[in-house]
């Protein structure tokens, strides 16, 4: 444990006004009922949960999530992958392709310690990950990874997804246990009725592709999709199994401003005023280091209307729209963070809050785990 965690677990119990800054804070309270909502909700349609931990990147929250009744975890990257089966989390869908000999080897090496699924798209990933898995003894569980509309990885639905999938069959070291895919473009469309529609139509592609698998005489475990994005929708439609819900545990601006989710915020970075130049200008002691602000911009907490935030490197610089002596140089005050997937890994650890006292410290432990 480094100098400044040990630091801050000393400060468990003290209000969170005492914490040195920037400090990511998550309110406890809010992220537990953000996690019980998303559970219900399954639970209510009868699919699975396997939240996504590419934001909190921390096993800590992930056992949250499973003892609230997820049946494991999705990764980005097969690093926050081992970090989880590390922790003792053995349920994991990598939702990417593992490609190359470096990585396919750590591939074979956390199947001794965890249960992954991986995505596939290619008969050349195919032939390196089948290499592999018969050279070990072993076999690999794999879901086809299918377009359904985001058009970025992925096979198209139907009679490609089919195809893919004899290929599968076809090799010793793989087993195919289902389809997964990512309806992106449902997420920012603001009517509830047209994102709902757009989120059957692709559910729907995935859910046929799943079944024209099954005909084929192929077993399917697995139809995956959803995201904080097009919930609940994600979760209502026939043939799916799980949705990779993840980010709404916090919320965020990004989130509540550009997907219009209604989940409240939990996720906050505590700063301190450090210069008050003029009486309209406040400069805080976090910048682009602590919070993004490439999908949105962190909003200050209790201060009064701002005409303007500004980010640089160390330091975030707000203009208000009128004179006020506060905040005071000294004074600290909240920012709800603008994106939690690109603010989170900037940190070390988490301060778990509750009820304004410091109840938990959490390491960032998949910080940097980005191969």
């Amino acid at each position: 444990m480094d100098t400044r965690t040990a630091s801050s677990h000393s400060m468990i119990g003290q209000p969170k006004s005492a914490l040195d800054t920037p400090a990511l804070l998550v309110d406890l309270d809010v992220m537990e009922a953000n996690i019980a909502r998303i559970a219900a909700t399954c639970r209510k349609h009868g699919v699975a949960w396997r939240p996504h931990t590419k934001a909190h990147k921390t096993p800590e929250i992930a056992k949250k999530q499973i003892a609230a009744g997820a049946i494991g975890i999705t990764c980005a990257k097969l690093g926050e992958a081992e970090v989880m089966a590390a922790a003792g989390i053995r349920e994991i869908v990598i939702a990417n392709q593992i490609v190359g000999q470096i990585k396919v080897a750590r591939l074979v090496a956390l199947a001794d310690r965890a249960d992954p699924i991986v995505c596939v798209d290619s008969i050349a990933n195919l032939n390196e990950l089948d290499a592999a898995f018969r050279r070990a003894g072993r076999r690999l569980k794999v879901a086809i990874e299918v377009n359904i509309g985001m058009s970025r990885a992925g096979v198209e639905p139907g009679a490609p997804v089919l195809a893919l999938a004899r290929e599968i069959a076809n090799r010793a070291g793989l087993r195919f246990v289902g389809v997964l895919g990512w309806e992106s473009q449902a997420t920012t469309i603001a009517d509830l009725a047209e994102k709902e529609r757009v989120v059957r139509d692709a559910a729907a592609k995935l859910a046929a592709s799943a079944l024209a698998c099954k005909e084929a005489g192929y077993t399917v475990e697995v139809v995956s999709c959803g995201g904080t994005g097009t919930f609940p929708f994600c979760a209502q439609q026939p043939g799916i199994t799980e949705v990779q819900v993840g980010g709404a545990i916090f919320s965020d601006m990004h989130y509540r401003t550009h997907y219009h989710v209604d989940f409240p915020y939990a996720l906050t970075i505590l700063t301190t005023a450090t210069s008050r130049p003029t009486p309209t200008r406040i400069v805080f002691d976090a910048g682009k280091k602590a919070m993004s602000g490439d999908a949105a911009m962190p909003a200050p907490i209790g201060l009064p209307p701002a005409s303007a935030i500004k980010l640089s490197a160390e330091h975030s610089k707000i203009e208000l729209e009128q004179p006020s002596e506060t905040p005071r140089i000294g004074d600290k005050v909240e920012l709800v963070v603008g994106y939690s997937d690109t603010t989170v890994h900037l940190h070390e650890e988490i301060v778990a809050v509750r009820g304004g006292r410091i109840e938990a410290v959490w390491r960032v432990a998949g910080r940097g785990k980005i191969k």
